[in-house]
């Protein structure tokens, strides 16, 4: 047993509200499907806090509790939802307009999916070029957008009577942004936000009304959001915990879970071909050049954080790794992921991998968005987590992990998921697994 201190967690005592910017297809399907769970409709598949187990102490002790047992989450039944969308549509509409989930399904939870109704958005043309609706606020600045947003959070948080709040970026990826000079520092942000600068992105404008509110913030899209000087700072000052970026879903799925084991066997690699078709909303805002290069910048990384050429240049100097994304509307949301990955091995003969992952985009983003409401909750009521600005152990969610500076990620999912486990037993004083398995042998 451990002699380690647990946290002193505070408990997750009353509502818990779930403010989202985006009511497409992924916050619908996510909606839809706790309201389908909480109804005993279907089970809530995909999601560790619901269905995974934890290991504590030695393989003999068999103990395996349920993580939901194990850690103080708020309960789904303490779930309210909101948010904000450039579209008037009720969540029920969004949803039957996504096309994701069967109409019975979305039948027997529609008078809840109704009665939400979207906020009117934030929303710059310049960063989604293929969107446009009519309900978005309109303010003289950046800075009053910001202003009129925290209004939201604040009457949201009021008439719901929550006693704690998220919010969770699922709205669509923007035009790529470097950092630069107005993302630095808090000070130089919020003159960006007084003078209209054109390089803060709706997505920012929300973060920092969330984080000034003190409330926790994921970033679900590779948008340049919380990753900056300005919001890590402002994270920390408010111990408003925030994690990103872009949820690890279909395709770098497959590569997390595929390159790790490529490389546990040190077997070569000359190329990674990757390409995907899909009809959604995503696959046409993805259609736009500016926005497909944020996407590329997440998803070309993973592979050359996992393999370390520089460590193993006789495996993998020079790999080619190439990245598409076609928009097919006929597809829908069923989006389909396929890859070509020439490997060689012994004396270096070539072989071929071949993967065709024909996936549900917001099927398997829909639990990650679940996992990490109640994570980050969690993390707020935790003492030695909420004050970290940055909650790297959420990595094993997200396709592109914001680090502290100059700190590479950690893409590889088994290492992901074992620093996420080991987060969950430090917070509550149990040893930490590291697998070495010697104490058996004695």
């Amino acid at each position: 047993m451990s002699t380690a201190t647990p946290d002193s967690i505070a408990p997750a005592h009353g509502k818990l509200g779930v403010l989202i910017p985006g009511l497409g297809a992924v916050s619908t399907t996510f909606i839809a499907g706790v309201e389908a769970v909480r109804r005993g409709l279907a089970k809530p598949i995909g999601s560790l806090t619901q269905m995974g187990t934890i290991r504590l102490g030695k393989r003999t002790d068999k103990r395996t509790p349920l993580i939901q047992e194990f850690l103080p989450l708020a309960g789904l039944d303490d779930l309210v939802f909101g948010g904000w969308d450039i579209y008037t549509d009720n969540c029920f509409q969004a949803a039957s307009h996504a096309q994701v989930l069967d109409k019975d399904l979305l039948a027997q939870v529609r008078p809840r999916l109704e009665s939400i109704q979207p906020m009117s958005a934030v929303f710059d043309k310049r960063f989604v070029k293929r969107l446009d609706g009519p309900n978005v606020k309109s303010a003289p600045t950046k800075w009053d957008l910001a202003q009129l947003l925290r209004e939201d959070i604040r009457a949201f948080k009021a008439k719901h009577h929550c006693d704690r709040l998220v919010m969770i970026w699922c709205a669509s990826t923007e035009a790529f942004r470097a950092p630069g000079d107005v993302h630095a520092t808090l000070e130089a942000f919020e003159a960006g936000l007084k003078s209209n600068h054109p390089d803060i992105a709706p997505s920012m404008v929300y973060a920092y009304a969330a984080l000034r509110e003190g409330v926790p913030f994921a970033n679900g899209a590779p948008n340049l959001t919380t990753d900056t000087g300005a919001l890590l700072a402002l994270s920390r000052q408010n111990q408003a915990p925030i994690c990103g970026k872009d949820f690890k879903t279909g395709q770098t799925l497959m590569k997390t879970i595929l390159a790790p084991g490529l490389k546990a066997r040190m077997l070569g690699l000359s190329g990674w071909f990757s390409t995907n078709i899909l009809g959604n909303r995503d696959g046409e805002v993805l259609d736009d050049p500016e926005s497909f290069k944020t996407k590329e910048e997440s998803k070309l990384s993973v592979l050359e954080h996992i393999l370390q050429p520089d460590l193993y240049p006789d495996l993998y100097r020079d790999f080619y790794h190439k990245v598409r994304i076609n928009y097919y509307p006929p597809r829908g949301d069923n989006k389909e992921g396929w890859d070509n990955i020439d490997i060689f091995g012994w004396l270096g003969y070539p072989m071929q991998i071949k993967v065709d992952f024909l996936c549900r985009d917001s099927i398997l983003a829909a639990p990650i968005v679940l996992d990490l409401v109640l994570l980050l909750d969690l993390a707020q009521r935790t003492p030695s987590l909420r004050g970290l600005g940055i909650q790297e152990w959420l990595s094993f969610y997200f396709k592109s992990p914001i680090t502290p500076p100059g700190l590479y990620p950690e893409h590889d999912l088994f290492i992901q998921s074992m620093k996420l486990k080991n987060t969950m037993r430090h917070i509550r004083g149990e040893e930490m697994i590291t697998h070495l398995g010697l104490e058996y042998y004695d």
